[in-house]
């Protein structure tokens, strides 16, 4: 087992009405169950952002300089702390996700400098795998104001992934079944046959 994972761990959801990070699921919250998940597939996790949560031996949390920032700030505070040559990208409120999914995408990701499902046409950029190399373009964007994923999708090499090429190792492709909403979250813990709690 060997790469890492980058986890963004976000502040309150404006959806969500809460830190989304802290949201229980079952015996854990959903950053914790995350985090799990990623290390079974990777030896290295480093969570971006601000949390008071206890994570397991070997996990690292780094502290995004200028908070708010969005995805593409996090994406690079995490390269930055990695050594691995590429890492996958995930969203902390992903708690179906399928480590057989995650393998999936990191072999697919070859020599492209990211590797991204596409759903339904709609990018997954919360749930990729990107090449170390890309920070310089990342940080270069953020300097120029950019702060999507999609604006550093569009300037690298991407290898789009289709749902039939990751079907057999999710078939309901549960991995992309994020906690958004208080529907989702809902949707997500009754797929699990877990009830809420608070």
């Amino acid at each position: 087992m060997a790469g890492a994972a980058i986890i963004l761990c976000g502040g309150n959801s404006v959806r969500m009405g809460r830190d989304k990070a802290t949201l229980p699921f079952g015996p854990e919250t959903l950053l914790r169950r995350v985090v799990r998940l990623a290390q079974t597939v990777v030896n290295d996790v480093v969570v971006v952002g601000a949390t008071s949560q206890p994570m397991p031996t070997g996990v690292r949390v780094v502290q995004d300089p200028v908070p708010g920032l969005g995805p593409l700030a996090a994406l690079a505070v995490g390269l930055r702390s990695v050594s691995a040559g590429r890492a996958l990208l995930l969203a902390c409120d992903l708690p179906l996700l399928e480590p057989a999914l995650l393998q999936r995408l990191q072999d697919l990701a070859g020599a492209a400098d990211a590797c991204v499902p596409l759903l339904d046409g709609m990018p997954m950029p919360t749930c990729a795998v990107y090449a170390t190399r890309v920070l310089p373009r990342a940080e270069a964007q953020l300097a120029a104001g950019a702060r999507s994923l999609r604006a550093l999708l569009a300037a690298v090499s991407v290898r789009w992934v289709n749902p039939d090429d990751l079907r057999d190792v999710d078939p309901e492709l549960l991995s992309f079944l994020d906690c958004d909403t208080p529907g989702h979250y809902h949707a997500a813990l009754s797929r699990a046959g877990l009830s809420a709690r608070t």
